[in-house]
């Protein structure tokens, strides 16, 4: 069997990388969210069949599995890349800016995408050479509950995989370096709301009302606890409120406001005394003021979990290729890769994507974040790099 360096990585990449950014520049101007990825699978699979691999459409109902078969292998792993965008507007000024008013590519799924893309395209024209044989998963609705990943799962798109790899753009250490992170790797990210109800009236007569705004200030700051007198310092969770919605007029107290916000842990045990003390001290805090409260908490994305074995494929195949780096970190960001774990071994690989000089240093669901051309060259060599290298696991 051929070894990585006898399939030169480099030249396999080079071979694709034009039609790489080629095609993530026009999924950048066609942005689909959710489960309305329909033009953008089009395009995964109409490229995946002129390399010759197998595809199929409408997994998971608008995603596209692609393989590559090995005869007499004896593993199938698999590569996964989400299609959807954001549903907000772009800020940054670039030639291949979204066309689509209130979609974007501000978390870098069409650079994933595109550089899965051309990884299957380049190990297609080597299939001979293939350890293992590939699976490639285009997926849908990343970025929304319930997630693609349960509908791709429920159409099969594990079948017959011994294990899964995932890669993200990563704008917090520099383009050119990939990490990966054994164990916990991203929160599980639940969502709250909360309906403070209290008596509304003229704001010149408090006494009068039961102040539903006094209320929930004092249920924010309260809440602020859960993490500070709550939780194990040697523990991670945030409890983060993001909307407060409430009023319709400077001199009236309303009858009720809304609140809405997240919750993120690593560990089962600390989300379920998260979510339970949040409920408590929204109710007794209402209480309190004379109010009530209604809490709905909805949660999120399992816990995305690296598996050590998965993580040590990564680190043995890929770092003959590219540099890789310990700066990677857990993050309390949420993904639905969580789910593939659950089913499979798997890993989740951090992409570096920052270039100061360039002015790409914004974040991922930044209105100015930007995808960094050489970052797809070494995404591409790192799938391409960890295909070559899976005889060894």
């Amino acid at each position: 069997m051929a070894t990585i360096r006898e399939m030169d990585v480099e030249k396999l990449k080079d071979q694709v990388i034009d039609e790489v950014i080629a095609l993530q520049r026009d999924i950048h101007q066609h942005p689909e969210i959710g489960f309305d990825t329909v033009r953008t699978a089009a395009l995964v699979a109409e490229q995946l069949r002129a390399a010759g691999i197998e595809t199929r459409e409408q997994i998971g109902k608008t995603g596209v599995v692609g393989d590559i078969d090995v005869p007499g292998a004896t593993r199938r792993i698999a590569f996964r890349a989400d299609m959807d965008a954001l549903p907000m507007d772009e800020e940054a000024d670039l030639p291949h800016k979204s066309t689509i008013p209130g979609a974007a590519h501000m978390c870098g799924h069409d650079a994933h995408t595109a550089m899965l893309v051309g990884a299957a395209k380049a190990l297609a024209s080597i299939r001979d050479h293939l350890p293992c044989s590939v699976r490639f998963i285009f997926q849908p609705n990343e970025e929304a509950l319930p997630g693609g990943a349960p509908a791709m799962i429920a159409d099969g798109c594990l079948e017959g995989v011994d294990r899964i790899f995932g890669m993200h753009v990563w704008p917090a250490f520099d383009t050119g370096k990939v990490a990966v992170v054994e164990g916990p790797t991203m929160a599980q990210p639940d969502t709250f709301t909360m309906e403070i109800t209290g008596v509304g009236g003229h704001a010149a007569a408090p006494d009068a009302c039961r102040d539903p705004i006094v209320a929930a200030s004092q249920i924010i700051s309260t809440s602020q606890q859960i993490v500070s007198r709550n939780t194990d310092p040697l523990k991670a969770c945030v409890v983060s409120f993001t909307q407060f919605h409430g009023g319709s007029a400077d001199n009236v107290i309303p009858e009720k406001v809304q609140l809405t916000g997240t919750i993120r842990t690593f560990e089962k045990e600390v989300g379920n005394m998260a979510r339970r003390r949040l409920k408590e001290i929204a109710e007794s805090v209402a209480q309190a003021h004379e109010c009530t409260a209604s809490v709905e908490i909805i949660e999120g994305y399992p816990v995305t979990y690296n598996h050590p074995e998965a993580c040590r494929e990564v680190e043995r195949s890929v770092s003959k290729e590219v540099p890789m780096t310990d700066e990677g970190t857990p993050c309390m960001g949420g993904e639905d890769f969580a789910y593939y774990g659950e089913k499979v071994s798997a890993a989740f690989m951090f992409l570096g994507n920052r270039d100061e000089e360039k002015g790409i240093v914004h974040f991922c669901h930044h209105p100015r974040f930007q995808v960094d051309d050489p970052a797809m060259s070494i995404g591409v060599r790192t799938w391409i790099s960890l295909a070559l290298g899976a005889d060894q696991a």
